[in-house]
Parts: structure tokens; C-alpha cells; sequence
């Protein structure tokens, strides 16, 4: 590769990522083949601005091998006060044709899932989000073991407009 293609990529990588002005806080963690309902993924936010709205997302990358149509969260955020707020949480993650939804041109697509809209984060410091899977099959109480098709589990924050 040319030193002016190189420049030329390196440029373009920053023209991609400066762009999205909107994001505070973004990232991803892998859950391996499958997510067993055991694994709790967690993310540390450090939030400092306690006026401004936001909008919390999580973001789920699933394929092919993702078996149900909906997608069911226990999502905790442990606030800097050690207050705790729980809430379980539902999602359509396929077509009534069983299509995936979501973003992507291959069998993987990612999915940007609202959590919170318009939130104002009460205190200043550091919030702890852990998310965690219950899905079930229909008519069971008991949760499954593991589930399939889930790569990896991420947490957005943006400014609301």
C-alpha cells in the first residue's frame, strides 16, 4: 500500500468516527457461542452531566442461529447511591417470515434497542449496568439454559435531541 492510499484511509477513519457526535458512551462485549442465562454482561459508565437527556440503547448483534422471535432482558443500572433499578424488558427480534431484524447485509445483523428515552441520569459518578437474558419458550416458566445465536451485547449513550 502507497504511503498516499495509507494517508488517504487514515483520513477517512477519522471523517467515520468524528461524525456520530451524538454518542457519549459505546461499546460491546462478546458473550461466546451461546449466552447462558447465568452470564451477566456489565458495562461501568462514569456520568458527569446530570441536566442534559439521554438516550440509553442496548445493542444486540445476533445471526442466523438466533432461534425465537422475541428477545427478553433483565436489565439492572446501580446508580453512584447504590440505588437500584430493575427492569425487564422485551424485544422483537424477528419478522412474522422469521427474518431477522436488525441492521446488516450478511446473517449478522445488529440491533439498537431503546432501554431508556429522554433519562436524566440523577447523580454524578459512576452507573453499573448489567444485562442479562430470560428468554423463555412459550408456555414455560422455567428460563432457557443457554441461548443461541447472540454474539455480543453492547450498551449506547447518546445526547437526546
Amino acid at each position: 500500500m502507497t504511503l498516499r492510499n495509507s494517508l488517504f484511509l487514515v483520513f477517512l477513519l477519522i471523517i467515520v468516527t468524528s461524525c456520530d457526535k451524538k454518542r457519549l458512551f459505546d461499546d460491546y462485549k462478546k458473550v461466546g457461542k451461546v449466552w447462558h442465562k447465568d452470564s451477566i454482561v456489565t458495562f461501568l459508565v462514569e456520568q458527569k452531566d446530570t441536566v442534559a437527556k439521554h438516550n440509553v440503547y442496548i445493542n444486540i448483534r445476533n445471526n442466523k442461529n438466533y432461534p425465537f422471535n422475541n428477545l427478553f432482558l433483565i436489565v439492572e443500572m446501580e446508580q453512584p447511591n447504590s440505588k437500584t433499578m430493575v427492569d425487564t424488558l422485551e424485544y422483537k427480534m424477528a419478522e412474522p417470515d422469521g427474518s431477522l431484524m436488525g441492521k446488516g447485509l450478511t446473517d449478522t445483523k445488529d440491533n439498537k434497542l431503546f432501554y431508556k428515552e429522554n433519562f436524566v441520569f440523577p447523580k454524578a459518578g459512576s452507573y453499573k449496568i448489567y444485562i442479562q437474558q430470560a428468554v423463555r419458550k412459550s408456555g414455560k416458566i422455567e428460563g432457557i439454559e443457554v441461548l443461541e445465536g447472540v454474539t455480543d451485547v453492547g450498551l449506547r449513550i447518546e445526547k437526546a435531541e
